[in-house]
């Protein structure tokens, strides 16, 4: 099977262009770097795995997530002041 002639075109726009920067190369550097910063070591320090932590079984799991998403979507008057 023979690759589109638009498809290789589009190719070798990216690969023509990404060769040829100067200042490009280094903006890209800078963002795959904030990138890995954002998912890999904030994730591990910031986001544990709560839901490992606190249930053994999957079922456990859902049943939590199902409960905390009826309870936090049902309206409870009592939370609202009617005054304002």
């Amino acid at each position: 099977m023979q690759t589109p002639r638009w498809l290789k075109n589009v190719f070798t726009f990216y690969r023509d262009g990404f060769k040829n920067m100067t200042v490009g190369k280094t903006l890209w550097a800078i963002v795959i770097i904030k990138l890995f910063i954002m998912f890999v070591v904030l994730k591990v320090f910031f986001f544990p795995n709560f839901l490992n932590s606190k249930f053994a079984t999957d079922r456990e799991k859902a049943e939590f997530v199902s409960s905390e998403l009826i309870d936090r979507s049902t309206v409870n008057p009592s939370n609202f002041d009617k005054d304002n």
